[in-house]
């Protein structure tokens, strides 16, 4: 009778084997269907390996979960009640090594969960360390290019460490420092930050950073763009020489490359897409359209194509202004973010465009980093970025999260070498249609 049983329970354990194997062969299937490539999908499901043995594919279908990363019962219950399941292939390359106290060295885009990447181990470490009232100091430095970032990061550090005794403080320009100051005086353990503000109240000598043993550097890239290598530097001169860097960029220029070199101490590098890699599911399209023309088009492709919501970028201010007064003359309503905004108003633009009050936002660069909207349909590029990397960043704001995305660009006669620029950085040529009413 024990043998009887035990002969039944193979069959069912064959059995039931072979039926996950064929769901996993169908959705690969499925999968290679619809155009995706099969580094994709192992990317996509980061812990499906198939390796090709003598003909023979060999599937390992037992995906990682947060549990096996030794996260503490607090984290791994708020990451249950938050939906948090599957860890993405960056937070199951950097969680393991920033627990074990290894410097970061890693490239992924935007959208990848790179934030919860660095803030579960980061929180996991400053927990373990029971401090109150006027003994806490700040343990933990991220620096972010923009506020609607340090903002973003900020809301994640507060979901991940709700419960476990911990406090921050988020500092940007744009706004009284009255309320970040008397944060500052109460104590906080974790200090998210602009650099520009943060030395302005260094200065001022209301944040004293001899305590820090995290320093993260969320986009550094864009930091180096928007020029502050210098105050980057000012502000690591401050920091302890004993202490764990994570440092991450969407791209990896030389001068990225000079500034971690000086920063980490034999870093574990990681990554999940190329340095010049465009997001999977973005479909990529150009226009070659007159400068002139560039208003009567935009309105045509909003009119023309399922734009569900979108980002529309401009190189400057005034542009961004003008594009989005032109969209509501028309009846399109939209809304213009960039660095000339006050806070309030930017951030009432990006709550009414989160909501769906209106699905335009126009947008400068600079503005754009840290807008975390989730299956934004389309990025237009009103104008061509004069850097090509800037390009990767732009697109790289939808087709987040395995959803697709399309990517729009109007090319005028003077933009044709950022374009080539393009071209060559994503080691492709975009579309280029040839069917439209403004065609050059």
């Amino acid at each position: 009778m024990h043998c009887d049983s035990l002969h039944r329970f193979k069959i069912l354990l064959i059995f039931a084997t072979l039926i996950r194997r064929l769901y996993f062969f169908c959705r690969f299937a499925r999968l290679m269907h619809s155009g995706i490539s099969l580094t994709n999908f192992l990317i996509k499901d980061s812990r499906l390996f198939v390796e090709k043995r003598t003909s023979k594919y060999l599937f390992d279908t037992q995906l990682m979960t947060f549990a096996q990363f030794e996260l503490n019962e607090q984290l791994l219950s708020t990451l249950q009640k938050a939906a948090f399941s599957v860890p993405t292939p960056i937070q199951e390359q950097s969680i393991p090594h920033i627990l074990a106290g290894r410097d970061i060295f890693g490239c992924a885009q935007t959208g990848t969960g790179k934030t919860a990447a660095f803030a579960l181990p980061v929180i996991q470490h400053l927990t373990q360390k029971s401090i109150t009232g006027n003994q806490r100091k700040i343990r933990t430095l991220v620096l972010a290019p923009t506020r609607e970032l340090a903002l973003q990061i900020s809301e994640q550090f507060k979901l991940f460490s709700a419960g476990q005794n911990l406090f921050q403080s988020v500092i940007f320009g744009g706004v009284s420092q009255h309320k970040q100051t008397s944060e500052l005086r109460r104590g906080v353990d974790i200090v998210i930050a602009t650099p520009g503000r943060l030395m302005d109240l260094m200065n001022q000598g209301f944040v004293d950073l001899r305590n820090i043993e995290h320093l993260i550097l969320d986009e550094a890239d864009r930091m180096l763009d928007m020029g502050f290598i210098n105050d980057i530097r000012k502000i690591i001169s401050k920091l302890p020489v004993k202490r764990q860097t994570l440092f991450f960029s969407a791209t990896i220029s030389k001068e990225i490359a000079k500034l971690a070199e000086g920063m980490l101490k034999n870093p574990v590098q990681v990554s999940v897409n190329p340095v010049s890699s465009t997001a999977v599911k973005v479909e990529q399209r150009v226009y070659h359209v007159r400068k002139e023309n560039k208003r009567s088009l935009l309105k045509h492709v909003l009119n023309n194509e399922q734009v569900e919501s979108a980002i529309v970028f401009t190189r400057t201010k005034r542009g961004a202004d003008r594009v989005a007064k032109d969209l509501n003359n028309i009846g399109i309503k939209a809304e213009a973010i960039h660095g000339n905004k006050s806070q309030n108003a930017r951030e009432k633009a990006l709550s009414g465009f989160k909501s769906k009050r209106f699905n335009i936002l126009v947008a400068t660069d600079i503005a754009s980093r840290g807008i975390d909207v989730s299956q934004l349909s389309h990025v237009i590029n009103y104008e061509i970025p004069e850097q090509a990397e800037t390009y990767v960043h732009r697109i790289g704001r939808t087709g987040r999260a395995g959803h697709s995305g399309t990517a729009l660009s109007f090319c005028d006669e003077n933009e044709a070498g950022y374009l080539k620029d393009i071209n060559k950085l994503i080691r492709k040529p975009i579309e280029v249609v040839n069917n439209h009413p403004f065609l050059n």
